[in-house]
């Protein structure tokens, strides 16, 4: 049986350079996470630290109350008017 993964590919985009500190069995999944990626396309596997950033996009994609809360954080704010509390 053929795992399904939520990643299938890793974009080759320029990047924009973070350092990150990982719990070491956040990294041993991610080492995993390459392997099973590699067996699964037949190409070599993805350095791990290549894998956080569409795991991220991917997260943040299917996260419904981020995608929600962040509409708002895009929509100018409205002008109060004095006395409109109460309509």
């Amino acid at each position: 049986m053929t795992a399904k993964l939520k990643l299938s590919s890793v974009p080759d985009d320029k990047p924009v350079k973070l350092s990150v500190e990982l719990p070491p069995d956040v990294h041993r999944d991610l080492l995993d996470y390459a392997a099973v990626m590699a067996r699964e396309t037949g190409q070599g596997a993805p350095e791990p630290g290549k894998l956080i950033a569409p795991m991220l996009q991917r997260f943040m994609a299917t996260d419904r109350a981020f995608t929600k809360a962040r509409k708002t954080l895009h929509q100018p704010s409205r002008p109060r008017v004095l006395g409109s509390e109460n309509v």
